[in-house]
């Protein structure tokens, strides 16, 4: 097959039905053939992994087009959003890889443009201000089957409407006291088209406004009306929007009707895709924020959590979670991914770029009988077999070594390959040893002590040994061991769909393994290991440098083992 052929096929595998959907436009010449798309975050918490998948997908249409994609925080409720959200959100999108088109752009940019515009449609006869509370609006909103009841403020008149609408501006009514609401069709099928709320009055200063305002636009009017203002060529949702799509573009009409100018610019369409969703994780905000509120986990960047803060401090790589991305793919139906994948990818991933190094996590001391005392010699040992630039190290072997304490049993089963009375093995990149004796704790009758010869034959790369060794295990010098404290994060929930059971909340199904932290010993080149270096401990898994890691106290975090163990438990 030519290289042509390759990339077409590539390609084609690719491409979803949103591509599709946007090369027919550029087929039809919309919008001149621009592509501009947006990632319009609320900044009232951390980004997961399902904000992951829509970044990929919104950034990489733009890239695949050769056009734009902006950043604009949704910042419509100032009683829920924070600087701090802000800014990881950046933080976030920069590190998956991603750059914005232009500067970053906000919802209260265009406060003011929107209020002109809500008064545009109050002098259409478009909208009224409703002095009913949202319970009693909720309760004439009637079924799907069965039409709602009209507000009995629905049809005061547009001079009153347009007093009252400034009025709520000016701060002269109490939160809830008032709401501006579109005057459509209280009979829809939709439910979204029922005269739906348009701006609420919230006495809470803004992070960028600060006081100016006290009422505020709901996201079903702003969103729209900001994609139209930015230019946007298609506003990509997730499926849940679907059904707001008729609200969408019944505001459009409504704001551009009668204008010419605004006639003649880019109108932007909406396209909907299936949310990403991961069994054994909650992608509520809500819930990741009770989960920090309760302290369950240490913040939004806690290792246990699906936030992408979370997952960067675990030691994920944004190839990793981009390559999660592709593979999982952009689809027009609800479906649940296994997070399996996800850790697959960063396996994946790390397995090609990260030095493999000798951390024993459960030390158990193995003394060399026939060694010569206080010698120390240097192995050379392999950084990483899958990239041989990567190069090698050297690492100090000595009489006395940790070796990992479920590597030897005491009644070693035939096909047991590691340590027990009379087994041979090989340390590593040293030499054979041959245990001939070991010591219990005589309180507790654990093994505190493995004694072994080796055969000075046998070190590794000499062209004289000829026998067949099975078993290989990694160890750490006593004597130049650095101590490390070792965090064993696993999956945070037990249960693969802990916010989807009727009789039972999220948090009933904390999985109380989900940390362990244990006190290690690790080769001395780490002591030089910086916040966020990743590693595989061999033959335990990958491992992170935690960010408050300091050469004083070394801390890992376990990034993923090596092999899915949780697939034995399903």
């Amino acid at each position: 097959m030519s290289k042509d052929k390759i990339e077409n096929a590539a390609e084609a595998v690719k491409s979803n039905f949103i591509h599709q959907e946007i090369d027919k436009d550029l087929a039809e010449n919309k919008n001149n053939g621009a592509v501009l798309t947006r990632f319009p975050p609320e900044p009232n918490g951390y980004l997961h992994i399902g904000h992951a998948k829509s970044i990929c997908l919104n950034f990489s249409l733009a890239q695949k087009y050769k056009g734009g994609c902006n950043l604009r925080f949704d910042d419509t409720n100032p009683v829920k959003e924070d600087v701090e959200y802000v800014e990881s959100i950046q933080e976030d999108v920069k590190w998956l890889g991603f750059n914005w088109e232009g500067n970053v752009k906000y919802a209260s940019d265009y406060f003011d443009q929107l209020y002109d515009w809500a008064v545009k449609l109050i002098k259409k006869g478009k909208a009224y201000v409703d002095d009913q509370s949202a319970e009693e609006i909720a309760s004439q909103k009637g079924t799907p089957t069965e039409p709602g009841q009209e507000s009995p403020y629905r049809n005061r008149s547009v001079e009153e409407n347009l007093d009252l609408f400034e009025r709520m501006k000016n701060g002269e009514f109490a939160a809830g006291a008032k709401v501006l609401r579109a005057k459509i069709d209280m009979a829809s099928p939709n439910m979204h088209l029922r005269d739906p709320f348009m701006y609420r009055i919230i006495h809470q200063s803004h992070h960028r406004t600060g006081d100016k305002w006290c009422i505020y636009p709901i996201y079903d009017f702003a969103h729209g009306q900001e994609d139209f203002v930015e230019g946007i060529t298609h506003s990509i949702c997730t499926l849940e929007f679907k059904v707001h799509r008729p609200l969408y573009d019944w505001f459009l009409d409504q704001i551009i009707d009668g204008d010419e100018e605004m006639e003649k610019r880019v109108r932007p369409r909406q396209i909907e895709f299936a949310r990403l969703n991961l069994n054994y994780t909650v992608m509520s905000k809500r819930k990741l924020l009770e989960l920090v509120q309760k302290n369950i986990v240490a913040g939004w960047d806690d290792p246990r959590m699906p936030t992408v803060s979370g997952l960067r401090r675990r030691g994920y790589t944004p190839e990793s979670i981009r390559n999660f991305a592709d593979k999982v793919g952009v689809t027009n139906r609800d479906s649940i991914s296994d997070v399996a994948l996800l850790e697959s990818c960063v396996r994946e991933d790390l397995n090609k770029k990260v030095a493999r190094v000798n951390a024993v996590v459960n030390p158990l001391k193995l003394i060399i009988t026939n060694y010569p005392e206080g010698q120390v010699e240097m192995v050379n040992m392999i950084n990483n077999p899958e990239d041989e630039s990567m190069g090698s190290r050297e690492l100090p072997f000595s009489r006395e070594v940790y070796i990992e304490r479920e590597d030897f049993m005491e009644d070693a089963p035939k096909k047991f390959f590691r340590l027990g009375p009379g087994k041979e093995v090989r340390l590593k990149g040293a030499y054979a040893v041959t245990c001939t004796d070991f010591k219990k704790n005589e309180a507790t009758g654990e093994i505190e002590e493995i004694y072994c010869t080796y055969d000075p034959e046998t070190k590794s790369g000499a062209t004289t040994v000829t026998r067949k060794i099975k078993g290989i295990l990694h160890w750490v010098s006593v004597e130049h061991a650095v101590d490390a404290e070792v965090r064993m994060y696993d999956r945070l929930y037990n249960h693969e769909d802990p916010a989807g059971q009727k009789d039972a909340d999220h948090l009933d199904f904390i999985n109380p393994e989900s940390l362990k932290i244990v006190n290690a010993k690790v080769e001395p080149s780490l002591n030089e290991a910086n916040p966020l270096d990743k590693f595989q401990f061999q033959r335990v898994g990958y491992f992170c440098v935690d960010k408050d890691s300091t050469s004083g106290k070394l801390i890992f975090n376990r990034t993923v083992a090596l092999k899915d163990s949780w697939a034995k438990k399903k």
